[in-house]
């Protein structure tokens, strides 16, 4: 996988971690919460998720999409809520 090329699965998780679809057409959050998982473990080896891991055996991590990641699961006239990627110009800081 590399960056702008996602699978079906992949486009399925990326916009359920965004809050998509909705009526407002833009992201809503930048989450996904799970127990290690092989396809946002190849989003973060590919650059398109970061991981904060769970201190506890087994626990649950939270993956986060990059701007790269988000953008690539975006269909036309969506678009992203910087508040949910603090790290970007516009985002909260």
């Amino acid at each position: 996988m590399t960056t702008g090329t996602l699978s079906p699965d992949h486009v399925a998780l990326v916009r359920s971690a965004l809050g998509l679809p909705n009526r407002r057409r833009q992201s809503y959050r930048n989450h996904f919460v799970d127990a290690t998982h092989p396809d946002w473990e190849a989003m973060v080896a590919a650059g398109l998720a970061t991981v904060r891991r769970s201190t506890e055996p087994d626990g649950p991590h939270t993956y986060r999409l990059t701007r790269a990641g988000a953008e690539a699961a975006l269909l036309p006239g969506e678009t992203l809520n910087l508040d949910h990627f603090p790290h970007l110009e516009g985002g909260l800081s």
